[in-house]
């Protein structure tokens, strides 16, 4: 029975990825955000924005890029890197255009700079020089024990 078990095994291929169960759910209202699932944020924890967007036009974007340094500075975020040329090796919507990536040391400080009422008014800039595709923020995982 062994050696069937092992070839069944084999030609089922490997298992399907599960999510990890740390997962926090939070949802937005007019209150503002408030967590549905496994307690507080982790606030210790650094989350990561990756952008994708397209440049149409460079003088107006340039406004932005200009201001955007001195604002993620003002939250402890840290540009991490661009590319005008990602390369997808699988899914089906790989991505084109701009990818960046920066981080900021916990979600409290990566909210605090999206709703700052000057990097709102300086991302006036972004959203008029460019084709934004996504700004989405991901949360780090706790060390491993």
């Amino acid at each position: 029975h062994l050696a069937y078990a092992k070839s069944a095994l084999l030609l089922a291929g490997p298992a399907p990825m599960r999510r990890a169960k740390h997962r926090r759910m939070s949802i937005v209202s007019g209150a503002g955000v408030k967590n549905i699932g496994r307690g507080p944020f982790m606030n210790d924890l650094p989350v990561y924005m990756i952008v994708n967007l397209h440049v149409t036009d460079a003088d107006t974007y340039r406004i932005y890029e200009k201001g955007f340094f001195g604002l993620l500075k003002k939250y402890d975020g840290q540009f991490v890197t661009f590319d005008d040329d990602p390369v997808t090796f699988e899914g089906c919507a790989p991505r084109q255009g701009r990818m960046i990536i920066f981080q900021f040391p916990t979600e409290e400080k990566a909210r605090n700079w999206f709703d700052d009422p000057e990097y709102q008014l300086l991302s006036e800039s972004r959203r008029a020089g460019t084709k934004l595709e996504f700004l989405t923020m991901v949360r780090g995982l706790p060390p491993r024990q």
